[in-house]
């Protein structure tokens, strides 16, 4: 497999990130992508191939939806991943895909507030840094929050202040 260090794989899973707002009855809801117009607001000059593989809140998601976002990683020809995922279960993933043994460098990373939101979303920011972490961080399973990169055994999502943090030193 060649190892393109100047593409990175874009998998969409759905997730707050993704979410949309209606303004009539108040839900959250999935519609498209928002990934294309960010890279193009944030002025991107990447090489990015975005696959939309699911549109879920991670809460909903299955063994199957992990199963397909494991396959898909693993069927990748390119070498760096970056997965856009809800934020509640993307440490159940990352086990997931860890578990496989994927010889790549694959970040997870997601949103608290839905990008759609504008200026009050941390989609932007996290997205951001997930793209520069794939290109510097050696093969492995990452997640990717709030401007830190953790190994995927040793990060868990604190839902006391909604900021991920290290479970050990």
């Amino acid at each position: 497999m060649p190892d393109n260090n100047f593409q990175i794989q874009i998998f969409v899973t759905g997730g707050t990130f993704d979410k949309e707002y209606n303004y009539i009855n108040g839900q959250l809801y999935f519609k498209d992508t928002h990934l294309p117009q960010m890279f193009e607001r944030g002025r991107s000059k990447l090489d990015v191939d975005i696959k939309t593989l699911m549109m879920v809140d991670s809460l909903e998601m299955t063994d199957a939806d992990r199963e397909i976002i494991v396959y898909n990683c693993k069927k990748s020809d390119i070498n760096r991943i970056v997965i856009t995922h809800g934020t509640d279960t993307m440490v159940n993933t990352a086990a997931a895909i860890a578990k496989e043994q994927i010889d790549k460098t694959i970040i997870i990373t997601g949103a608290m507030v839905p990008y759609a939101f504008g200026t009050s979303s941390d989609g932007f920011f996290n997205l951001g840094a997930a793209m520069a972490f794939a290109q510097v961080l050696e093969p492995g399973v990452y997640i990717a929050m709030n401007g830190r990169y953790y190994n995927w055994d040793n990060v868990r999502k604190n839902t006391q202040t909604g900021y991920f943090e290290t479970l050990k030193s």
